[in-house]
């Protein structure tokens, strides 16, 4: 395979079994060998240029059209009803533009399988239900589609160029913090998918992120409260080289346009399957209704589903921001606590919290310290497993025990977490952490660099005594704004990358 995907193994499905497959919102791409280097720098020299100038020619010209015919429209008019006469005939030249950019992006190979059913008169399937979601190259998706009208985050109207062709197809916005926006998102599918008027199909991806295409996570259950009948339509990129897949843990937006645009091309597989007709309960139950539809599309795929959400997301990307140990498993730790009856109590937490900064321990050391039932002994080995260091093949047990207080104390101030640090960091046993103890805390618990955080101590410290107390810490931060986030409540305050 050209280019390596490194990922982290191991989460767990819904019904608690052990399901070995990739974290889905980790992916790490190489260019692992020469041949890979040089063909993507010449590629980069005599193929991107033409590629971008084409692209970027193609879509000013798509916005062009898209402006004219949304002239004199305002956003109340685009959600009240449908475009007709000239508006909606010129939806097909729009799509014509589109689809070239496509094929000048190096798609040329974008095979469509199954039989796509469209709803017309009959509404049989108002709503079409697609995933994985990866990419932004799922748009290609979008224009094979006929660009129906999309359920999308609210900020992608403000793209440039892009936010106005997205206009275009009439979507469903969803403003992630208005708290009424997910009633008002239900209420407007419900309204168009039972609407007797001729809307374009809602086109939903029921992740609400991206993921590495290892599984199917979560699906919301926004696009079933209708009740109605949905086509679902799975998305494959069968490439020897994965340069479209963004998620949480990997390459930015900017490096993957780059990869993808140096490759000669680039292969998207859609297939249409059958239309899924809800039964009554499911009608009743838009959660009963999503998890089937899930288990339809992941048969399909060959995949594993998990539940992971949106902001299991979140927690991730926050646990990355401040450094915490294991972050990128933190979803997985969680839920591996809970099956050993430690996601609450913390008896580990609370039996050996003090002077632990230095400390390694064995598998088996680690085990019996976690109190685990024989039963449960796989749990504890795959814990064990994720904070393992390769060199020595041992866990730093403070690790581990941050990790664990970082869970539990997700939902509080950032304060509370810092007050354990400074106990596992305490090696005199005393109440003081040493500078070096600091810096290390700081950098695991803090998101601080180890620049930072000496200069942090070296303040905090102010009398030189060599090291600094809980409370001399805290009366620190209270006066500098830049530390004001230890005492934030909102744990959603660090927003992860934007998807």
């Amino acid at each position: 395979m050209n280019g390596k995907l490194h990922s982290e193994t191991g989460a767990f499905s819904s019904d608690g079994m052990r399901a070995e497959i990739l974290n889905p919102f980790v992916h790490k791409l190489e260019l692992d060998n020469t041949y890979d280097k040089i063909k993507t720098a010449i590629f980069t020299v005599i193929l991107l240029p033409f590629r971008v100038i084409v692209i970027c020619y193609l879509i000013v010209n798509a916005w062009i059209l898209a402006y004219i015919g949304l002239y004199g429209l305002s956003e109340e008019d685009l959600r009240r009803k449908p475009m007709t006469g000239w508006r909606s005939k010129l939806r097909f030249s729009i799509l014509s533009l589109m689809r070239l950019v496509v094929v000048a992006a190096g798609f040329h190979r974008v095979r469509v399988l199954g039989k796509r059913h469209l709803p017309a008169n009959s509404r049989d399937a108002p709503v079409v239900v697609m995933a994985p979601h990866s990419s932004f190259f799922d748009a290609i998706a979008i224009v094979c589609l006929g660009a129906p009208s999309v359920v999308a985050k609210a900020d992608t109207a403000r793209l440039p160029f892009i936010g106005q062709l997205i206009n275009y197809t009439q979507p469903v916005y969803v403003w992630r913090d208005d708290p009424n926006s997910r009633q008002n998102t239900i209420k407007e599918i419900i309204e168009r998918a039972t609407s007797k008027e001729d809307w374009p199909q809602v086109l939903i991806f029921p992740e609400g992120t991206c993921t590495n295409r290892s599984c199917l996570i979560t699906f919301k259950p926004g696009g079933f409260y209708p009740g109605v009948p949905v086509q679902p339509v799975i998305i494959r990129y069968p490439n020897a080289m994965d340069t479209v897949t963004w998620t949480w843990e990997g390459p930015g937006a900017l490096k993957l346009l780059w990869l993808t645009l140096t490759q000669v091309h680039s292969s998207c597989e859609i297939e249409f399957l059958p239309v899924y007709y809800p039964n009554e309960m499911e009608k009743r139950d838009p959660k009963l209704y999503a998890r089937n539809v899930r288990d339809v599309m992941a048969k399909a795929l060959g995949v594993p589903v998990l539940d992971y959400t949106y902001d299991d997301c979140r927690l991730i990307a926050r646990a990355k921001h401040l450094g915490i140990p294991g972050a990128p498993a933190a979803r997985e730790v969680s839920e591996l606590r809970a099956q050993l009856g430690l996601s609450q109590s913390q008896p580990e937490l609370q039996a050996r919290c003090g002077g632990l900064a230095g400390e390694w321990v064995a598998r088996e050391q680690f085990v019996q310290r976690l109190a685990a039932p024989a039963a449960a002994h796989a749990h504890a080995h795959r814990l064990f497993d994720i904070f393992q260091q390769r060199g020595s093949g041992l866990v730093r047990w403070s690790d581990y025990l941050l990790c664990a207080a970082f869970l539990s104390l997700q939902h509080a101030p950032l304060h509370h977490l810092v007050c354990i640090a400074f106990k596992l960091y305490d090696s005199s046993g005393i109440g003081r952490v040493s500078q070096a103890n600091f810096e290390e805390l700081a950098t695991k618990c803090l998101g601080m660099c180890q620049e930072d955080a000496h200069h942090v101590f070296r303040q905090a410290d102010f009398d030189e005594k060599g090291y600094i107390t809980y409370d001399e810490f805290i009366s620190y931060a209270q006066k500098r704004p830049e530390l004001s986030f230890i005492f934030a409540s909102d744990t959603a305050q660090q927003k992860p990358k934007s998807q």
